[in-house]
């Protein structure tokens, strides 16, 4: 490797699963060097973060173990290789919010953490007042025009009225935070309400949320916060997209925003915008019926699924589908095939929460 230029050795590098480039500084001293140099880092995220290439998940271990994490490289997956890996962070039993270029935002009652769960690099954010009242979603992102990770704070809280005799509309506070700031800013009101479940979703720069129906049309359901301009907006849905009002979840597939709708046949339809923000190109891409192979019934329990039995986690290469049912087990679907295949990963835990990651060694 030392006779061949460093453009050439830097390509290679970039072209390994994260895992496999983590392990690789412990050769030798020069390769430390290169691994760690900020080139190869940015050189090996861009590549990773292709739509072609097949991410990461990262599981959290239910309570009360909450600080025990275990990922699979899908990049590195293989018949022989099922075996989760398990790592460790201490954030203070923190709940998994949200990966960013395999950065990750943990948070508990007290503290908000983020960390590179690869590198052990930690960092914890200022404190934020707390609300007893008030309902929060945070999001975490990054902005690739400022090239700034930042962490949204929405709390919710009801307004004070004279009369308790029917409950106050809820009023928002909305605070940024941009790391390497020592402090949080504030962005005044949220126009929207979100549904307080993990539906956040980035894509193209900007976390996306379900709003709460209300007396919002369907239309103006998925809502948008862009990380450059930090400014929320409605993301428009086209006329002939059908959604079940009972039951729908936000999911990016290879690099773009979908929806997965419950259908009458109680499996799912997932729509797919394929150009950002243009209302005409939402397309239903994959429909997924509502009922497992044998083996698989035998397994999970039951024959049919219902409304919110199982939901889209992630794409991969060949178009398969990463599927979280209702115990949260997992199960691959073949769309091309239309079939179910059970991804077997020794160690796997039911319950774990999850969240899809593209694993990397920036450095916070």
């Amino acid at each position: 490797m030392e006779r061949l230029p460093l453009d050439v050795v830097l390509d290679i590098l970039s072209r390994l699963p994260v895992t496999t480039l983590a392990q690789s500084k412990s050769v030798c001293r020069s390769w430390r060097s290169i691994i760690q140099g900020s080139v190869l880092v940015d050189k090996h995220l861009l590549r990773m973060s292709e739509p072609e290439n097949d991410p990461c998940i990262i599981f959290q271990s239910p309570p009360p173990i909450l600080d025990h994490y275990y990922f699979v490289d899908f990049a590195a997956y293989s018949e022989r290789n099922k075996r989760l890996k398990s790592f460790w962070v201490s954030t203070m039993h923190g709940k998994l919010v949200a990966s960013s270029n395999g950065l990750l935002c943990f948070c508990n009652s007290s503290a908000i953490h983020i960390c590179n769960p690869l590198t052990r690099d930690s960092v914890e954010l200022p404190k934020l007042s707390s609300y007893p009242a008030g309902l929060g979603i945070l999001g975490f992102g990054f902005s690739p025009t400022t090239k700034e990770y930042k962490v949204l704070d929405i709390i919710y809280q009801r307004k004070r009225l004279r009369s308790d005799s029917h409950l106050a509309p809820f009023q928002s506070k909305v605070r940024i935070f941009t790391l390497g700031d020592s402090q949080w800013r504030s962005l005044g009101m949220a126009p929207y309400q979100f549904i307080a479940r993990q539906s956040q979703v980035t894509v193209s720069g900007r976390l996306h949320w379900i709003s709460q129906p209300g007396e919002v049309l369907m239309k103006d359901r998925i809502i948008s916060f862009d990380l450059t301009a930090e400014q929320f907006q409605a993301v428009p849905l086209a006329d002939h997209v059908t959604l079940e009002r009972r039951f729908f979840e936000l999911v990016a597939l290879r690099g773009h925003l979908c929806v997965a709708a419950s259908n009458a046949s109680c499996g799912l339809d997932i729509w797919v915008i394929k150009e950002y923000n243009v209302k005409e190109s939402w397309v239903k891409e994959f429909i997924i019926g509502g009922y497992l192979p044998k083996e698989l019934r035998i397994t999970n329990g039951r024959t049919p699924f219902f409304k919110s039995d199982f939901r889209a986690v992630c794409s991969f290469k060949g178009r398969k589908i990463l599927l979280k049912l209702w115990r949260k087990d997992l199960v691959l679907y073949d769309p091309v095939h239309e079939r179910f295949e059970d991804p077997m990963f020794e160690g796997a835990l039911q319950w774990h929460e999850m969240v899809v990651h593209v694993g990397s060694l920036v450095s916070i």
